[in-house]
């Protein structure tokens, strides 16, 4: 069974964002970067695929040079080989780029499986894995909680709203994007850190003609204000006029 596993190097949690001067994206050179979350669950489902079932995982990402890095971390974690688009640009592409890059690089490799986190934890848009399958022309399908194979087909769990839970069944190759939560993340071993070294990225050019279709005008952190209200008048009436704000203003009650 032939998976890929696409991933994003997103800036971590810990870290303070800070805007740049354009005030369209974060400050790169400030920043510490990690594995994307959801595309961690991804990984450990794929990896949890081959043991099963065999074959081999190949880590997939677009962006800057220090994407390598989440890709040596998957590697070391147990895939196989990386595909990496290196491009400057890439790094603040939308997500129909983004899936552009990612279906010409792996055209040719013919993958039964091809599996992506719901959504990035820094652009959250959950449209990257179902352009890509898309621009693949294969199936697709999204929230996923459980996959099963069955012969050359998957029977995979989804996540509904309101608590419910629907089972699909679609033929391969298809596309998953994985909810997080779906399994218990392992991490890379000193033997798997070492093995990681000697394990191929390819790189890749980015093709030409490629380009986002969605631009970010503005970006700034969210302010922090606090503003006081005094309310006067009698009990009963500061009583009733606390209540409308809560209701009407704040919107904390019904």
């Amino acid at each position: 069974m032939k998976i890929a596993v696409c991933l994003k190097q997103v800036p971590s949690r810990d870290w303070q964002p800070r805007v740049n001067e354009q005030k369209t994206w974060v400050r790169d050179q400030d920043a510490a970067f990690e594995l994307n979350e959801p595309d961690a669950y991804a990984l450990e489902e794929g990896l949890r695929l081959k043991e099963k079932h065999g074959g081999e995982v190949v880590v997939c990402s677009v962006g800057p040079a220090r994407v390598s890095q989440a890709l040596r971390e998957a590697l070391a974690r147990g895939a196989d080989r990386a595909i990496h688009v290196e491009d400057e640009a890439l790094a603040q592409a939308d997500a129909y780029a983004v899936a552009e890059a990612l279906a010409a690089a792996m055209r040719g490799e013919a993958f039964d499986l091809v599996l992506t986190g719901l959504q990035s934890d820094d652009q959250g848009s959950a449209q990257t894995g179902v352009m890509l399958a898309s621009l693949l022309g294969i199936a697709s399908a999204t929230i996923i909680m459980e996959v099963g194979v069955q012969g050359q087909a998957l029977r995979v769990k989804r996540e509904l709203e309101g608590g419910w839970f629907q089972w699909v069944v679609l033929p391969m190759p298809a596309l998953l994007t994985i909810q997080s939560g779906i399994n218990q993340l392992r991490y890379a071993t000193l033997k798997g850190i070492m093995a990681a070294k000697k394990k191929e990225i390819r790189k890749v050019a980015r093709p030409a003609g490629i380009a986002s279709r969605q631009q970010i005008v503005g970006l700034y952190v969210p302010e922090k204000r606090k503003q006081t209200q005094m309310i006067g008048g009698s009990p009963a009436e500061a009583a009733k006029a606390l209540i409308a704000a809560l209701r009407d203003e704040a919107r904390v009650i019904t």
